[in-house]
């Protein structure tokens, strides 16, 4: 029977999944990293057990929309504001930075400008999702680093639209005047909600106050509210994860609206272990064996040159030593999204296949290595000094 055929497939891969999550922090890494390996696993370049990828894909960006709507949730709008400094600055320098640093290595190989920047922009992004996850498992979301990087984070998602941009006009597709003013409505439509935000103490909508007493509705009028929002912003030609996350400063900020994040902490595990899952599932292993020197020598560094590179900025911004090499390496891997330039570079001829694959099998491992790079890290820094990081 189908019925039985689908439990089947669930069994078998939530059986993966949690064994693996559970085999990674037996060793003190992260569960996401066992998704990861899971997705390599059972997607199509390992067992092809799971062989819709694309499905994975969308389910996976789901989970990210939830995980930004739950950030927002433990975000005050002040605090964003306050840091605006180290996000628009650290975050314009870097990608600078990255493309400069790309730029040297491309100086080599004689590559074309267009393939610069496009692989600058990709190695300057990082992962909120990995980011956070470490953070909160450490308990430091709410310190001094913490906050920076989460909002050098938020700037990096609204940095993708000119990335974008940039990325259509070297590959000789031009721009559309209605897409650049959309997204140039929804920029002004994000500054104006938050400092909206910020000049009130607390939101009230008292109707909301009618399901205290309905379960049911309260899950799905938080899942109204969260996509919501994030599908607004995608019609803006912007992040939908920027928009849950918008979203979820809203909820943080609303007393008749304290349950929301409880009720969608089951969801959100789950989709948010589907999109780790669906980025081990990119990893494609005969690939990684015919190329294994090349990749493991790109793996090394980005994470080597995208550490020193946020270290440097941080420090440059005001944040002490310690803090500025631990944030640069929290930030050393490379995101998501990171997958969706590579993927516009490949379609406009900027890069070749064999050099797209290349760059999957670096996003991929980056992510799946942040976790461990930064263990490194730490302990060659030591013990953290007196007074470093404080609570923000």
């Amino acid at each position: 029977m189908l019925t039985d055929q689908i439990i089947i497939y669930f069994v078998i891969c939530a059986l993966i999944a949690l064994s693996l999550g559970f085999l990674m922090s037996l060793i003190r890494l992260p569960v996401f990293t066992g998704y990861i390996l899971a997705g390599a696993l059972l997607g199509p370049h390992g067992t092809g057990f799971v062989s819709d990828t694309d499905l994975m894909n969308q389910l996976g960006s789901v989970g990210v929309v939830l995980l930004l709507f739950f950030i927002g949730v433990e975000i005050s709008p002040r605090q964003i504001i306050e840091k605006w400094r180290i996000a628009v600055l650290g975050t314009l320098l870097q990608v600078l930075f990255s493309v400069a640093a790309v730029g040297l290595l491309g100086l080599l190989f004689d590559w074309p400008v267009a393939r610069i920047v496009l692989l600058g922009f990709v190695i300057s992004l990082s992962c909120t999702a990995v980011v956070v996850d470490f953070l909160k498992g450490r308990g430091e979301m709410g310190t001094a680093i913490g906050q920076n990087l989460l909002a050098i984070l938020v700037m990096q998602d609204l940095f993708v639209v000119p990335m974008l941009i940039t990325l259509g006009l070297l590959g000789g597709e031009g721009v559309e005047v209605f897409t650049l003013w959309r997204q140039l409505a929804g920029c002004v439509l994000i500054v104006s909600v938050l400092l909206w935000v910020v000049r009130r103490d607390q939101l009230s909508f008292p109707v909301m106050d009618r399901l205290s007493a309905q379960p049911d509705l309260q899950v799905f009028s938080a899942l109204l509210f969260c996509f919501a929002m994030a599908f607004i912003t995608g019609m803006l030609q912007l992040s939908t994860a920027l928009g849950s996350f918008f979203a979820g400063m809203l909820v943080g900020r609303t007393k008749e609206l304290h349950w929301i994040d409880n009720k969608l902490e089951a969801i959100k595990i789950i989709f948010v272990a589907l999109f780790f899952a669906s980025v081990g599932a990119l990893i494609d292993t005969r690939f990684l064996l015919d190329y294994w020197v090349e990749v493991v020598f790109l793996v090394v560094l980005v994470l080597l040159v995208n550490t020193l590179i946020n270290a440097g900025l941080l420090k440059l911004l005001g944040v002490d030593a310690w803090d500025s090499v631990y944030g640069g390496a929290l930030l050393a891997h490379v995101g998501e999204f990171s997958f969706v330039l590579a993927a516009i570079g490949l379609n406009v001829m900027i890069v070749t296949e064999v050099s797209y694959q290349l760059t999957v099998a670096t996003i991929a491992l980056t992510l799946f290595l942040g976790p461990v790079w930064v263990g490194l890290v730490r302990r060659m820094l030591g013990r953290r000094p007196a007074g470093s990081s404080v609570m923000s």
